[in-house]
């Protein structure tokens, strides 16, 4: 028990508190300066959302002052909120006791606790994609702008297409070794993979650039290297490209250039039988449909600036027996399946509508945390008020 005591009241410290508030600083102050050099989503993941990180030292140093290699390794976010968490419960063990003098305070600490929890909810379990639709058309798929995947599509079956992906980790870590499956129709040998890249037309792009694809819509154009998005350059996204050979046997079946940007079908025969391949944005395909009715684009008057933008689509969930029209606007999403659709943004000359869809568990305890803190606050500050005034009147 003793024994007990002693652990508890050394996680319970202040200065224990202090120095994880410190390492959190430093750690934000990181995070925020990798932006310039990496994704917002990277450093999310890399900083805010790891057990430990490594820190460039020339992080804090430009480099056109003097060049600093190496890294220092820290405390990732993960790591440093649950030192918080386990700090804050065992000073409330060793120093607090339940009273309703000190019911204010209980509840502030608990709303900031239920906040560490609602972000490692979020953290663990929250997804969010863009659904694009074409005005008439209708989408059950959602894309994650974040990541890609190469699919193999089998379209020998008029009712389904059979899909077979490879995710862009795999293909961005293959190294020139083949990827294989018995799924597969083929191997894949990545030549080479670009994170993010731009296209070259024909009147761009050199001979060289020209021969590495020997088939599909590569040869008439290419793609180069550009460097990966940072999380200052606002709303822009990488837009990976690769050029992979496929193989049946030994036999090549010729090497493709395949990105995103790519949006027309590019097929290979292999034994008489046609598949398109496509890189594309990652896919989670859904039970319900969602068709695209009417996009509207208000502008104001004698202006470009939007003052609003709308969608009104048509919902269909056969397994639920749901068929219903919903109108979404910027400042109403449509709520269904634990997932929420927001008016993100719209398609070129205004053809269509992107639909930004959010699946967060804990979206709920950020509020809840917020309510509990303002409560304790003013429970705490309101009885000290009126304590000071009782004792001044008497």
């Amino acid at each position: 028990m003793n024994k007990l005591n002693s652990i508890l009241k050394s996680l319970s410290s202040l200065r224990l508190t202090v120095v994880l508030l410190a390492l959190s600083m430093v750690l934000i102050l990181a995070g925020t300066l990798a932006q310039t050099e990496q994704g917002v989503w990277m450093v999310v993941e890399r900083y805010f959302r790891s057990l430990y990180v490594a820190i460039p030292f020339q992080l804090f140093v430009p480099t056109k002052i003097v060049r600093i290699p190496g890294v220092f390794p820290f405390p990732g976010g993960l790591t440093l909120g649950v030192l918080l968490f386990v700090n804050l419960l065992a000073a409330h063990a060793v120093r607090f006791t339940l009273s309703w003098k000190r019911a204010g305070m209980i509840a502030t600490h608990a709303g900031v606790l239920l906040l560490l929890v609602g972000e490692f909810v979020t953290g663990a379990f929250a997804k969010e994609g863009n659904m694009t639709i074409a005005e008439g058309e209708s989408a059950n798929y959602i894309e994650d702008t974040r990541s890609c995947e190469l699919a193999v599509i089998d379209t020998s079956d008029p009712g389904d297409d059979l899909v077979v992906v490879v995710p862009a980790r795999m293909l961005g870590q293959a190294g020139g070794d083949a990827i294989t499956n018995g799924m597969l129709p083929f191997s894949v040998r990545v030549v080479e993979w670009m994170p993010n890249s731009r296209m070259l037309g024909p009147m761009q792009a050199s001979k060289g650039q020209l021969a590495k694809a020997t088939a599909g819509v590569g040869t008439q154009v290419a793609a180069a290297p550009v460097a990966v998005a940072t999380g200052v350059d606002g709303a822009d996204i990488d837009i990976p490209a690769a050029y992979v050979e496929l193989k049946r046997g030994d036999a090549s079946l010729g090497t493709y250039l395949v990105t995103p940007r790519i949006n027309v079908p590019q097929t290979v025969d292999v034994g008489g039988k046609r598949y398109e391949i496509a890189l594309r944005f990652e896919r989670g395909y859904r039970p319900y449909t969602v068709k695209l009715i009417d996009f509207k684009h208000d502008r104001f008057v004698g202006t470009e600036t939007a003052r609003n933008f709308s969608s009104l689509v048509r919902l269909t969930d056969p397994s639920e027996r749901v068929d219903r029209e919903v109108l979404i606007s910027m400042n109403n999403p449509l709520r269904y399946a634990g997932e929420t659709f927001y008016q993100a943004s719209f398609a070129p000359d205004d053809s269509g509508t992107v639909l930004q869809v959010v699946r967060n568990p804990g979206w709920l305890l950020p509020y809840v945390s917020c309510a509990l803190v303002a409560l304790g606050l003013l429970v705490h500050f309101g009885s000290r008020l009126i304590s000071s005034v009782r004792r001044k009147v008497s």
